[in-house]
């Protein structure tokens, strides 16, 4: 086996549509993404630790952070499909605001698939920029996967 680097422009995104389950839509225009990791821990020092404490890890929790350029069609005005799902998934609260995001290597045979919620990041740009978008997801429960079809 010989390990290599490989490429974050190979990684592709897709949020499904909150109105119509199992259809995907690619998140266009992206240039940046990271993946966080956290974790709640519950101490677990007694007196009997001696003086060294002890605790245990008791959640973990994930975000994912889509960065790139607002994309819009020059004719008709609309956004990038993706984007445009990703927006209206962050205006839904309670139940209704979580949805499914799923990302996987080109070469990848799975997707991982997230149930989150998000919360849009700022948008703009100055006189010689391009119009910034991004969005970071926070995960709801536990990675799923499905075979890439």
């Amino acid at each position: 086996m010989a390990l290599q680097k490989y490429n974050a422009r190979d990684v592709f995104f897709e949020i499904e549509n909150v109105t119509t389950p199992n259809q995907w839509i690619e998140i266009g225009g992206l240039n940046t993404w990271s993946k966080s990791h956290d974790e709640e821990t519950a101490e677990t020092t007694t007196f009997a630790s001696e003086g060294q404490a002890e605790s245990e890890k008791m959640e973990i929790s994930k975000e994912l952070e889509l960065e790139g350029m607002r994309l819009r069609d020059s004719v008709t005005g609309a956004i990038d499909a993706g984007q445009a799902m990703v927006e209206t998934l962050s205006e839904r609260l309670g139940a209704a605001s979580l949805g499914r995001i799923r990302y996987a290597h080109k070469d990848d045979d799975e997707w991982i698939i997230w149930t989150a919620h998000v919360n849009m990041g700022d948008e703009g740009g100055g006189n010689n920029d391009k119009t910034s978008w991004s969005a970071t997801f926070t995960r709801s429960g536990a990675d799923t996967t499905a075979v890439k079809s």
